[in-house]
């Protein structure tokens, strides 16, 4: 079984229905926490759980949200609870054609996490970016 995320007729990612509930579980804890709707909701087939449809305007504004929020906190228990959730995110978003620009880095500012925004510019693109087009190569269609 498997669950389907689209936008209109095209399909952004087809994930396990495993995978496909632990994201929409991450979503709803995310939701909650930002205060903002993910515009992930009930798909064409109305009553099938495993089809959903992504409204790219409002999901673009909770990515970006999300992107922000995740590159300002310092917390690095939170950053290390986040980081997969908010990679794949950003993968979704990219799928689906929205934008999402990464905040410059805090010059010197590194916290304990494999993914930080706030790490010496010198190091080249942001983890989150990278860790995000990860994901994207992880994510079926």
């Amino acid at each position: 079984m498997s669950m389907y995320f689209d936008i209109g007729d095209e399909t952004l990612w087809n994930p396990s229905s495993g995978a496909g509930r632990l994201f929409l579980r991450q979503i709803e804890v995310f939701e909650a926490e930002l205060k903002l709707p993910s515009g992930i909701g009930q798909g064409q087939y109305w009553g099938d759980p495993d089809t959903l449809e992504v409204d790219p305007a409002v999901y673009a504004e909770f990515v970006r949200g999300l992107v922000a929020w995740h590159c300002r906190t310092g917390h690095s228990v939170i950053l290390a609870l986040s980081e997969g959730f908010v990679a794949t995110a950003v993968a979704l978003a990219r799928r689906a054609g929205i934008e999402v620009e990464m905040p410059e880095p805090v010059p010197g500012r590194v916290v304990a996490s494999s993914m930080t925004c706030r790490f010496p510019a010198v190091h080249g693109p942001s983890a989150l970016h990278t860790r995000a087009r990860e994901m994207d190569r992880w994510m079926a269609c």
